[in-house]
């Protein structure tokens, strides 16, 4: 290998940014560390060195997309309809990421880094359904998987190309009606 290609600023982020062009391409299963190290440009260890296993990689993929919606969620405010559509509007932006963060068997769940990134997307979610439960507080939980559900739901179907094309070609738009719909007070 030359030396220009193995000498990078941020080894770990160029192998980050090569997997998660790879899972955009073809999913999350298709390529080894090995065709990833190929991809971005460095020795056939780096990857390895890096994350351990390919295991290893995913989970810093799902820490690094949980990080980034939690961001993506709070940047939205506290209206439940904001955070919904940011929810969906990260989807469709972040799809390699997307697909990894809700696919638990592609990593290890156990990650303190994983853990707390996903705690903090959870409480933002939460935050933003206290208002629909007010007055209700035995609806909470009720209202967050329901919340979770409808704008996941929604995201999934979007990214998997199920719902109907008449629906047009914006992810957010097509989403503002159905998350006002099923969450007006």
């Amino acid at each position: 290998m030359s030396g220009d290609g193995y000498h990078h600023g941020n080894l770990r982020h160029v192998i980050m940014a090569a997997a998660v062009e790879a899972i955009a391409e073809s999913g999350p299963a298709t390529w080894s560390l090995r065709e990833l190290a190929r991809r971005a440009g460095v020795s056939h260890a780096a990857p390895a060195h890096h994350f351990g296993d390919k295991t290893g990689l995913l989970t810093a993929v799902a820490a690094e997309g949980y990080t980034l919606f939690a961001d993506a969620l709070e940047a939205a405010g506290g209206d439940l309809h904001d955070v919904g559509l940011a929810y969906v509007r990260f989807a469709a932006g972040h799809r390699a990421h997307f697909e990894v963060m809700f696919t638990p068997a592609l990593y290890r769940g156990d990650d303190p880094g994983l853990s707390a990134a996903r705690a903090r997307a959870g409480r933002v979610l939460a935050e933003g359904v206290r208002d629909v439960s007010a007055g209700r507080p035995e609806d909470g939980r009720t209202a967050a998987i329901a919340a979770w559900s409808i704008v996941h739901g929604f995201s999934h179907l979007w990214l998997s190309g199920a719902l109907p094309p008449a629906l047009g070609d914006d992810p957010v738009a097509a989403a503002g009606p159905v998350i006002r719909l099923l969450f007006e007070r």
